[in-house]
């Protein structure tokens, strides 16, 4: 009798083991509505502790405040070990306080930045188990361990990071490696409700998109001056893609290619942002895209009225039409090398309302000196699906959802 018990349980955990390797790490994304901000939500250490923790498409790891943390089962990282060397990890941290977890000493340091508090500082890094509500186990997890205050200007329901960048040591670089994934991961961003983020797994298939991926290059740059700590020689950690020109209702905007491009000193280009809330253009750009799209809108007999900081294109929302994916503007494309390559901005993701009676085109002026470009904005994000295959430096996305009737909350 307790050999088939055993037996059944071994089972069971190998059904479970081969439905992650399948659909990788799957996590609930929400959308806080004060900040604009995505976060999700999992378990850490032998007490299960929830953490709720802000994803940094730029970020370099995971890190939460824990002053009030306790675990049985964590570990400091010594500063002299493989693990530290393979982190890149910055010099040795250490604390005079009462021993526990973010005080310890003889501890591997590393670069922590808080995007929303300007703040870069190094903190210890710590393994302790990872968990998820799916029955993800996984030992030895990576992390930083920062005090309470650091976390100031991050949604008020969490209290940490999830950082995806490019690093050693990224959260989606450990999920893979662990569970032995692809280093890949995705984003579906919710407007409302629970979106998702996952490691390792493919496009869902619970309502199938793949008729609606669309594929472009991920470029690499070099670093420039908003990341913590960097060489001449090393590569960037954010995520580039090649946008080589914009449409507003199917017209091109008059743009020299050169803004697109990245030049020699790092500048220019098109990234992705999870911390910025509007996608910012240079000067140039932005101007040429409020002006096209004006005219396109008042060809839609959409009625402009006051400008509204930091919009500058706004209109009477009585003369807008609205559809099941939000108003009916003028469609912005962002065109990619390829046939038929472009990222559709339409509706609810172009338009951000004001009050009542007033919505606003919603993209900003960088300014005529930006590191980079065109830098996308969570806004644009919302109900567009992302992955981002690191592993083959590939972006698949698709345009809104809400488009085809489906949403990240029912995929």
């Amino acid at each position: 009798m307790a050999s088939s018990l055993s037996y059944c349980i071994i089972l069971v955990l190998g059904l479970i083991w081969t439905s992650h390797a399948q659909t990788g790490l799957v996590l609930p994304l929400r959308r806080d509505a004060k900040t604009s901000q995505f976060y999700t939500t999992f378990q850490m250490g032998s007490n299960r502790a929830t953490i709720n923790a802000v994803i940094h498409l730029s970020g370099q790891h995971l890190w939460f405040a824990c002053d009030n943390y306790t675990s049985t089962t964590y570990a400091p990282i010594p500063c002299d070990s493989a693990e530290c060397e393979a982190a890149k990890g910055i010099g040795c941290s250490g604390c005079n306080g009462p021993a526990g977890p973010g005080c310890t000493n003889n501890t591997c340091g590393t670069a922590s930045s808080n995007p929303f508090f300007f703040y870069i500082t190094s903190y210890g890094l710590y393994e302790d188990t990872f968990s998820s509500k799916d029955h993800v186990e996984l030992p030895d997890f990576i992390f930083s361990c920062v005090p309470n205050d650091f976390v100031e200007g991050l949604a008020a329901a969490t209290s940490g990071m999830v950082g995806l960048g490019r690093f050693n040591i990224a959260f989606h670089r450990v999920v893979a490696e662990k569970m032995n994934l692809p280093d890949r991961f995705s984003i579906c961003p919710p407007s409302s409700g629970i979106g998702k983020l996952t490691v390792g797994g493919g496009a869902p298939t619970k309502s199938d998109i793949s008729g609606l991926l669309k594929t472009t290059p991920l470029l690499v740059n070099k670093p420039v001056s908003n990341q913590p700590f960097f060489s001449d020689n090393d590569l960037s950690q954010e995520y580039f893609i090649d946008v080589r020109s914009i449409r507003v209702a199917g017209e091109t905007l008059s743009v020299k290619d050169s803004y697109f491009a990245i030049n020699g000193d790092r500048v220019g280009g098109t990234k992705i942002s999870s911390v910025q809330n509007y996608t910012a253009m240079h000067t140039s750009i932005y101007k040429q895209l409020a002006r096209a799209f004006d005219k396109a809108a008042s060809d839609m007999k959409m009625k402009s009225v006051a400008a509204v900081a930091p919009f500058r294109a706004c209109y009477g929302a009585e003369t807008v039409k609205m559809t099941g994916a939000g108003p009916e503007v003028p469609t912005i494309d962002l065109v990619f090398p390829g046939k038929d390559v472009y990222w559709r901005i339409s509706g609810a993701n172009s338009m951000v309302d004001i009050d009542r009676k007033t919505m606003c085109l919603a993209f900003v002026d960088a300014g005529s000196r930006p590191t980079t470009s065109v830098v996308i904005g969570t806004h644009q994000l919302e109900e567009n699906y992302l992955e981002f295959d690191v592993a083959a430096s590939q972006l698949r996305f698709t345009s809104s959802l809400l488009v085809h009737n489906k949403s990240c909350s029912r995929i």
